[in-house]
């Protein structure tokens, strides 16, 4: 029994749709095309045949029955151009006289089939999947979709074929003239154990940045201002993570209450960098802009890794938008179900680009190739990447895109990072990504977590995460830095919530607080939320300085999050991706506070001391057995009682563990062929809520100790320089982690 929406909705027509409001002229004739090259894809100004300037266009659309390039001037009027040449399933035409700065779109026309995945609709503007440059902003009215959106019945609403032309109600594409060849620009090159990574958003790190004007905040511009990179060098971070600066679409549900998509994970142009943060315009200015701020912070020595979506697009599922990929061809784009009216979603964003398919794999390397070579970045850190690593539908670590990336000339040579799950069956894969990439390591971070607040049932988890993660990592010549170790990430709670709350208060996401996490292992340390009880406040702070301290002892590779470092906080909205206001933006006036600078301050001192230490930044992990007659090892562990840990300890519930890491016995050499030799330490992590005492392990282990930090102490501007005989007992404060250099042992003189 069929419904009357499916009557007036056959499968291979036309269905009724609402008409245009007739906002736009009809287009006007169009200039004459020359056939041009299938290659590369995409618009590409260039010299034509005469030493004629103009523009290449190219684009894969399979299944298509034509393609029409459509070129807009600055007051609207369209034009339409057919392209007529059709070679290995690509479009392709030369326009003579169109040059950098116009703005265009396609239509493709084909079949409409829900039923079957058709869902071509030539009313519909497309933006090219390979567009350097966007203009304009996607608001997603009725308009931009390919079915009738408000169909009163909604269950076969996606059926129903809007005729409403779209573009003007769309950003348009912008031709780019790529004349940059980088010969002045030096990349840092750090390599992978000596690199500390600082996540933050482009937006939110220099919106209220007092010293940047405030015409760059929230721009490119203004992460390449000297106040911002001197905050980075001063911290000694390697290295920013960029949240998505792909084009992006902001979310319908999120317009409609007035918000909108802040961190940008939900990318409709793989080739553009997100238009909204140029200083210096939209009309293909905000290229050179990007390229400009890679250049300035690789001069201060850091590096440039993106955070990318190339698990799906803001195209959503049957009831979202059509915007580029699913009007071009959506069969071949997206991974349907075998009801192909549904699309597969591994992702819980309503669709997952079918990375099997060899187009689709074109455009994402296409698209890394692209960020390296012409834009300057550094390394990638892919969103959801088991949902790239599934072969036709398993997570398959021999997949076709693990394997493209491995042998690609370009992109094995520069940093990847995986975030190892998606939300599909089989999708949680942290530890089994190939060599040459690293990880998010969510285990380090439920760990350290949990010791702070004293909630793990013994030490074994917590050992393992400090030297490393080898029983993730150690196989098939992975390194410790394959783990990326952190406490927090932009999803989730801030540092400071972290210990500020242990609800999460998302209310201003409008979702009666059901987005987010609940699991987030946090402790309030006896109040929710902002408090003035000043015991309160002062153990939050010492439990700041543990978990930074933590982190940056860690063998691997640790990631900051921005405004951690000086006690940035979301009030408590664990998810606050649709924030674009104060919540989301970083509060410079913090570091006003001298609690907040101190915090600062230390954070700053443990990334120096890490830089110069390299027992703390092993590029190899430890054996943990005697390299020399005199029995010492090169990583050992100890109680409270300053006895080595027994197999034993490490099944029983302790507040309390020892870790010694000797500068001895450091595998590998140095530029010049040397051994690597370093101090030697003794860190002592202690989570009980009153001291407890330490004995300080003696001979051959050490003569001596030198504390280098305390975290009890909140002025960390100089080093407590205490020094303690071996063997004697020391207390060691509650909540509170003490690092001590060794005197007189291995790897002193």
């Amino acid at each position: 029994m069929t419904s009357a929406a499916e009557q007036r909705a056959p499968a291979t027509g036309r269905a009724a749709a609402p008409s245009t409001n007739g906002a736009r002229r009809a287009p006007v004739p169009g200039p004459p095309v020359w056939p041009g090259a299938p290659t590369p894809l995409g618009a590409r100004f260039r010299v034509g045949p005469d030493g004629v300037a103009g523009t290449n266009f190219a684009l894969w659309a399979a299944g298509a029955r034509s393609v029409r390039l459509c070129l807009f001037d600055a007051e609207g009027r369209e034009t339409r151009v057919p392209l007529t040449e059709l070679t290995h399933e690509i479009w392709h035409g030369f326009v003579p006289g169109v040059l950098p700065g116009q703005r265009y779109g396609y239509r493709v026309d084909g079949r409409w089939d829900p039923w079957t995945g058709a869902r071509w609709n030539p009313a519909k503007l497309l933006l090219d999947p390979y567009a350097r440059a966007v203009d304009g902003e996607f608001t997603l009215p009725a308009e931009v979709y390919g079915h009738v959106r408000d169909w009163p019945e909604q269950q076969v609403a996606d059926t129903v074929r809007d005729e409403r032309d779209s573009a003007p109600y769309v950003p348009k594409g912008v031709v780019v003239h790529d004349d940059d060849d980088w010969s002045d620009d030096r990349r840092p090159k750090t390599p992978w154990a000596d690199s500390v990574i600082y996540e933050l958003h482009v937006r939110g790190f220099t919106k209220l940045h007092p010293g940047i004007p405030e015409e760059l905040r929230g721009t490119y511009a203004g992460l390449a201002h000297p106040a911002a990179v001197e905050h980075l060098v001063k911290l000694g971070v390697t290295a920013v993570e960029l949240l998505p600066v792909h084009q992006f679409a902001h979310e319908d549900h999120l317009l409609r209450r007035g918000l909108s998509d802040y961190w940008g994970y939900n990318s409709v142009g793989y080739f553009a960098p997100h238009a909204a943060y140029a200083a210096s315009g939209t009309a293909g200015a905000q290229v050179g802009e990007f390229k400009r701020m890679v250049r300035a912070l690789h001069a201060a020595g850091i590096e440039v890794i993106l955070d990318v979506v190339y698990n799906h697009t803001a195209e959503a599922g049957e009831l979202g938008p059509t915007l580029s990929l699913k009007g071009i061809d959506n069969r071949a784009y997206y991974r349907l179900q075998d009801d192909a009216r549904r699309y597969a979603d591994y992702t819980g964003c309503g669709n997952t680009l079918h990375v099997v398919r060899p187009q689709v794999l074109r455009l994402i390397t296409d698209s890394l190739r692209y960020w390296v070579t012409e834009m300057g970045v550094d390394g990638f850190r892919f969103d959801l990447a088991a949902a790239l690593a599934r072969s036709m539908h398993d997570v398959d670590m021999l997949s076709p895109f693990l394997a493209v990336i491995a042998q690609d000339p370009v992109l094995r040579r520069v940093k990847l990072i995986a975030e190892p799950w998606d939300i599909g069956s089989g999708g949680y894969q942290v530890g089994a990504f190939p060599p040459l990439w690293a990880e998010w390591n969510d285990r380090y971070r439920d760990a350290v977590r949990d010791f702070w607040r004293h909630a793990l049932p013994d030490v074994r988890e917590m050992g393992y995460r400090l030297s490393g993660s080898s029983d993730l990592y150690a196989w098939g010549g992975r390194r410790p830095y394959a783990s990326v170790n952190f406490v927090t990430a932009h999803d989730g709670f801030t540092l400071r919530d972290l210990v500020s709350y242990e609800r999460k208060h998302n209310e201003a996401n409008g979702e009666d607080n059901r987005d987010g996490t609940d699991d987030n292992r946090s402790w309030n340390c006896g109040a929710e939320g902002e408090t003035a009880d000043p015991d309160v406040r002062s153990l939050r702070r010492r439990q700041l300085r543990n978990l930074l301290t933590t982190l940056l002892l860690s063998t691997g590779v640790p990631m900051l999050v921005a405004g951690d470092e000086f006690g940035r906080t979301q009030g408590g909205n664990n998810n606050a991706y649709c924030q674009d206001n104060a919540t989301g933006w970083l509060d410079w006036s913090l570091l006003e506070e001298p609690g907040w600078r101190a915090l600062f301050a230390l954070t700053s001192r443990l990334i120096a001391l890490r830089h110069r230490h390299p027992v703390l930044r092993r590029r190899a992990f430890f054996a943990g057995r005697a390299q020399a007659a005199d029995g010492l090892r090169d990583l050992a562990w100890f109680t409270a009682r300053g006895a080595e840990m027994t197999e034993g300890d490490w099944y029983a519930p302790a507040a309390t563990l020892g870790m010694y890491l000797s500068g001895r016995d450091i595998p590998g050499r140095d530029e010049r062929g040397a051994q690597v030799v370093d101090d030697s330490f003794l860190a002592v992590l202690h989570a009980g809520a009153e001291p407890t005492g330490f004995v300080l392990p003696g001979p051959p282990w050490a003569e001596g100790y030198e504390v280098v930090v305390d975290t009890s102490h909140e002025d960390q501007s100089a080093p407590p320089g205490t020094a303690h005989p071996a063997g004697a007992e020391l207390t060691v404060p509650g909540r509170s982690v003490l690092l001590l250099r060794v005197l007189g042992g291995p790897g002193t003189d």
